[in-house]
């Protein structure tokens, strides 16, 4: 069936895959019969016809003077539902994040609108060459930015209480914030929201970190940047200690290691992502490391081995407790995790695309527990 959508490509991945140029604002996308359309203002419509990835880019000022007179103002489903009827499409799929709005407007026009069960692009999912250079990139980027992370926390000293200092100041979460940020953007890249947490913050998985870091506790470092040029997205996490590890931070550290290795060996071609999750699961038992609830919050191992990753930070498939079968070009995070407030929590991702016979590796960085 004939795809639809209206979105910004800017805000919206869907539409940045398909179009495949950056637009602050919502405008059309539609198919037939295999041919793919735009419809861009005046104000976009000669740089989407240079950078558009189309087959044909349509002007709104011309489907609007062609349209009969009306009184009050246009909205935009009137012109979309002419531009439909142009085109002689009577029955359109979109997708579940479609206007509910548009939707009524356009079936109450008399054109059938399906919302695909899954993805409205599924293609996306499986990465082409130049899309793998792409991520690759932005990972070389990631790479970088956890390395400035730590370089930052290598050269503090602990003083009073164990708080890290540097340059004479207190080293804060924030403040390793900060020269991730600017790091990111000297590389044409936006790390808004970076993690650096550590000790019991540490334990909420998507906790940011604030206020001083400490020597001898684990801190989770995960940072994901995007190209604001391409649009796409890297994600890397690595788990360190300023000075010496204890020997449970030790233990925590290595069960985690060896679990994404276990989920490095099981991911393949036709593989269900569940039972990847599972052995890393079954690892951590066995390990001795339960999941549950303690004290009114969730210790152990409570969030998905692995998603995907390219236009969305977090995007299909995924690696999980739910069921989703994984194939040849799939680009997935391998992110186990262990949290336990009285000891901290270890996280270690990398990124992956699915191979008939196993996985490549397109992330790299040391993994190290240490920092001296």
């Amino acid at each position: 069936m004939n795809r639809l959508h209206y979105a910004s490509s800017e805000h919206d991945a869907n539409m940045l895959f398909a179009a495949g140029f950056f637009v602050p604002d919502d405008f059309l996308y539609f198919e037939k019969n295999g041919r793919r359309f735009i419809v861009l203002s005046q104000l976009e419509y000669d740089r989407g016809r240079k950078q558009a990835r189309v087959d044909r880019v349509l002007n709104l000022s011309e489907i609007i003077a062609s349209m009969p007179k009306k009184e009050g103002r246009r909205t935009a489903s009137d012109w979309i539902v002419e531009t439909l009827r142009q085109h002689r499409l009577s029955r359109m799929q979109v997708a579940r994040e479609f206007p509910v709005g548009l939707t009524d407007a356009l079936r109450g026009a008399g054109i059938g609108i399906e919302v695909a069960s899954g993805e409205l692009f599924p293609e996306r999912s499986q990465k082409n060459r130049l899309q793998l250079k792409t991520i690759r990139a932005a990972l070389k980027v990631t790479a970088e930015l956890i390395e400035s992370a730590i370089q930052t926390i290598r050269s503090a000293r602990a003083g009073k209480d164990r708080i890290l200092k540097l340059g004479g100041t207190t080293l804060t979460s924030e403040r390793v914030h900060s020269v991730i940020r600017m790091e990111a953007a000297k590389r044409g890249y936006e790390a808004a929201h970076p993690i650096v947490a550590g000790g019991r913050q540490a334990c909420d998985p998507h906790e940011r970190g604030h206020g001083p870091l400490r020597a001898n506790e684990l801190i989770i470092i995960d940072i994901f940047p995007r190209s604001l040029q391409t649009g796409y997205w890297g994600d890397m996490t690595r788990t360190v200690v300023k000075g010496k590890a204890s020997e449970a931070q030790r233990k925590l550290f290595d069960a985690v290691h060896q679990a994404q290795k276990i989920a490095f060996q099981k991911l393949r071609n036709g593989v269900d992502g569940r039972v990847v999750h599972g052995a890393v699961e079954a690892h951590f038992r066995g390990k001795g490391y339960e999941t549950g609830n303690r004290s009114g919050r969730y210790e152990g191992f409570f969030h998905g081995t692995g998603h995907g990753l390219g236009l969305d930070i977090h995007e299909s498939p995924r690696v999980s407790s739910v069921s989703q079968v994984l194939r040849t070009g799939n680009v997935v995070t391998v992110e186990p995790g262990l949290y336990y407030t009285r000891i901290g929590g270890v996280r270690i991702e990398d990124v992956v695309v699915i191979r008939p016979g196993g996985v490549q590796r397109l992330s790299s960085f040391p993994v190290r527990l240490e920092i001296p």
